[in-house]
């Protein structure tokens, strides 16, 4: 994903290309490099901001973010609390679905994190939708009346009761973990804690190698990122 700017040059062993040649034409134009080589100026995706953007930490791939989306429920004008914000990646895909009129508040400890996420918001376009906060959510949660709760961090059993506090009744919570151990615990907390649809799923994306007569899988994939648990909040007898 390359910036284009007047007067600068990109290099690539195929040739190079003038950025003044293409500034002016819309997207999805074609432009010869210095080697006759075609290329094609693409407009970025939400899943190339979140593929290409600045790494500190393993981000949410696309696969997991488009679950967590539709299983949580959020659209536009949604309030969001997310925790851990890492470096940004889901950060960016759910401001993307709550602009342009609802606010993603997102919580992280480390503070060379949220450096690094507040850059990628902000090269994504989505640095006004969000709040970004240093502080600890398993020591509680600033917000109230909540659409979702989105975690990706390493015991978020310790956020379930804090969750169930900032939620507005049927409100989503959804939670992120790598290993079986996690979601266990999670799980338990959620039934523990007035939670109700608690479904807990993995997702597995294969690409295809198309090719006339040689189509099949690919040999190589991105299998096991984590598992997802989603569960709704449910008022509490003689609430």
């Amino acid at each position: 994903m390359v910036k284009v700017e007047a007067g600068k040059t990109f290099h690539t062993h195929k040739g190079f290309i003038k950025f003044d040649d293409l500034i002016g034409k819309e997207y999805g134009s074609r432009i010869l490099s210095s080697l006759g080589i075609e290329f094609t100026a693409l407009k970025p995706l939400l899943r190339d901001y979140i593929m290409k953007s600045v790494r500190k930490t393993q981000i949410t791939y696309p696969k997991d973010i488009a679950l967590i989306v539709m299983f949580s429920g959020i659209g536009p004008g949604s309030l969001i609390v997310e925790a851990g914000t890492g470096t940004g990646a889901l950060t960016t895909a759910l401001a993307h679905y709550v602009k342009p009129d609802g606010k993603l508040c997102s919580y992280e400890i480390r503070e060379e994190f949220l450096k690094t996420a507040e850059r990628n918001l902000k090269r994504a376009n989505m640095f006004d939708f969000v709040e970004l906060k240093n502080k600890d959510v398993t020591i509680g949660i600033d917000e109230s009346d909540v659409d979702a709760v989105i975690l990706d961090l390493a015991t978020p059993w310790l956020v379930v009761p804090h969750a169930y506090s900032a939620l507005k009744p049927c409100g989503t919570i959804v939670s992120f973990s790598p290993t079986i151990d996690q979601i266990i615990k999670t799980v338990e907390t959620l039934k523990e804690n007035g939670f109700v649809d608690i479904e807990t799923v993995e997702c597995l994306m294969r690409g295809m190698q198309v090719e006339k007569g040689k189509t099949r899988p690919q040999t190589l994939m991105t299998a096991h990122t984590g598992y997802i648990t989603f569960a709704r909040k449910a008022v509490k007898t003689g609430s």
